[in-house]
């Protein structure tokens, strides 16, 4: 029988792969071991080994092919003794050998990745065209038919196994004969996650202790996956000149009151101006002050502002409402009393739900630039890094200053590009004009 060799599947993850390159052309004789061709994968360039000896009797996805599905049939490889021109046709070739003694189908398996062979077997010479709803068919059938608008599902398969293949689209495309149209098929779903154990599997047992999930890890990593899974995030950019905000910061900060054992009323952070100064920037751009809903988007009158602070095990976000209102040492005072009871878990329900933005702000770990993941059902997350020196060009001469770089995330649907352009322009503005918080 004619040997069908699959698409291998190079990782337990992996789902399509590129076909870059046949090693072997129709005709050639390999032998196990044989490296055959190269697979393509968005991690790695893998070789894929022959594992019986035959010929390569035909290639029926060429190199160069994208996309290929795992366990897709490839090549066919004639077994020893058999006739190359049988095989190719997709003919059993007839045994004189005893059927315990027919050559067992042939595995192709990555070189470098034994472990991912097992999911790599091919399929017995009889499997059907349809399986589950899935329609077997050649890549360039695939491509013609997408081309022509036709649904697999309605072409009759001529090839081997009633496999769908490029001239059953081309009669079908003439005005050939389709079947009736299927029932609708449930949408398919996400591919399924490795299981627990699964991944224990990949590591040797002692390597590591496990840390079982708390309740609120559990509940920010649904959140994350709800956030990435279905919010079209967005991403900008830009960079803001912090010369003006760290004096006008020192100088506050020197003449705030002090209590009788000399300790000042209050101590304003740079996070404190960019809460205030996403606020404001809000206010003069309220189409971006909005949450998506499938009927609506809600256009918030107040600026209310969200502020992650870690806290062992994971982090929250409480809010500081109708920030575009309060004082900077009036924000400085709640973020601090916020952060606090935040890492006793002390907050309140209502004290971290809701806000129609956030900031989370990783410049004291030095970080200096990244993109924040949304909260929802929020519509945008400003993500701020450190503010350091760098070297920048003022009126054509090239000078020192504070410069901090902030990343804001958009949930597209409600904030596109352009209007997610102007809030970071006023909050840029006011950033670099401190005195127009307080004004």
């Amino acid at each position: 029988m004619p040997i069908n060799i699959l698409m291998p599947a190079l990782s337990p993850t992996m789902e399509r792969g590129n076909l870059a390159k046949w090693l072997k052309k129709e005709g050639d004789a390999v032998k196990s071991g044989d490296v055959i061709a190269e697979i393509e994968t968005d991690k790695a360039t893998m070789e894929v080994e022959a594992v019986d000896d035959g010929t390569i009797a035909k290639i029926l996805v060429p190199e160069g092919t994208h996309d290929v599905a795992v366990n897709d049939v490839i090549a066919v490889l004639a077994g020893e003794g058999e006739d190359v021109s049988s095989a190719a046709a997709g003919k059993p070739q007839p045994s004189s050998k005893p059927a315990a003694d027919a050559a067992p189908p042939a595995a192709a398996h990555p070189q470098a990745a034994p472990s991912a062979s097992n999911g790599a077997s091919h399929a017995a010479p009889s499997a059907p065209a349809h399986d589950e709803g899935r329609v077997f068919a050649s890549p360039l059938a695939r491509r013609l038919a997408q081309q022509a608008g036709i649904d697999l599902g309605r072409i009759n398969g001529s090839g081997p196994h009633g496999r769908v293949i490029a001239r059953d689209v081309e009669q079908a495309q003439a005005g050939g004969a389709l079947k009736t149209a299927p029932a609708a098929q449930p949408a398919l779903s996400a591919p399924p996650s490795l299981s627990d154990q699964q991944i224990r599997a990949l590591f040797k047992d002692g390597s590591y202790d496990e840390q079982p999930h708390d309740s609120l890890r559990k509940i920010i990593a649904q959140r994350l996956v709800q956030a990435k899974q279905t919010i079209p995030h967005f991403y900008l950019t830009i960079e803001c000149n912090l010369d003006r905000l760290l004096a006008a910061r020192e100088q506050i900060n020197a003449q705030a009151p002090k209590d009788k054992d000399g300790k000042p009323a209050y101590k304003l952070s740079v996070n404190d101006f960019v809460i205030k100064a996403l606020a404001l920037a809000l206010q003069r751009v309220p189409d971006a002050n909005v949450t998506w809903t499938e009927g609506a988007l809600l256009k918030h009158r107040s600026s209310d502002v969200g502020v992650a602070v870690a806290i062992p095990g994971g982090l929250i976000t409480p809010v500081v409402r109708d920030a575009h209102q309060k004082s900077l040492s009036a924000i400085s005072h709640e973020m601090k009393d916020f952060a606090a009871r935040a890492r006793n878990r002390r907050l309140k329900p209502e004290e971290y739900q809701g806000g129609s933005t956030a900031v989370s702000n990783l410049g004291m770990y030095g970080i200096k630039e990244f993109a924040a993941v949304i909260n929802p059902p929020q519509a945008t997350i400003l993500a701020v890094g450190a503010g350091e020196q760098r070297a920048v060009v003022i009126d054509g001469k090239i000078e020192i200053a504070n410069m901090m770089s902030v990343t804001l995330s958009t949930d597209h649907r409600a904030v596109d590009g352009a209007l997610g352009a102007e809030l970071l322009s006023a909050f840029k503005l006011l950033i670099e004009n401190p005195v127009m918080m307080v004004v």
